[in-house]
């Protein structure tokens, strides 16, 4: 069974960068397809993007189209997700998943391994 661990959140102001990393111990990290989600308070969990199990393709939510960047890195057991530009309606907690089916997708149900989450605070 695979565990994960995100790092990386914090405070920054708008137009600011962050990366979050999302680290896997126990099964095999690559044989998962993975994805971020975020969720705002008093919203619903919402998907931001994804990667299949080799990182050649991605998909990403509309809202951070150009702006966020996420891939993996096999042999470190570990996906990124590079957050530039980023703006106040980007606060939320992130979750990393893995999903045990190949492809990506953007339900969360369709993920069956999560994380703890992650704070990021977007604020001047």
């Amino acid at each position: 069974q695979v565990q994960l661990v995100e790092s990386g959140g914090g405070l920054v102001q708008p137009g600011g960068s962050l990366r979050l990393s999302c680290t896997a111990s126990g099964r095999t990290f690559s044989s998962n397809a993975m994805g971020w989600f975020r969720q705002a308070p008093g919203h619903e969990r919402e998907f931001v993007a994804a990667i299949n199990r080799n990182g050649a393709s991605t998909s990403y939510t509309d809202s951070v189209k150009g702006r966020f960047t996420i891939s993996r890195d096999n042999a470190k057991n570990t996906m990124y997700l590079q957050m530039n530009s980023l703006k106040p309606e980007d606060t939320a907690v992130y979750y990393c998943a893995a999903k045990f089916r190949p492809g990506t997708s953007s339900y969360w149900g369709d993920y069956n391994i999560w994380g703890q989450g992650t704070q990021v605070t977007v604020s001047s």
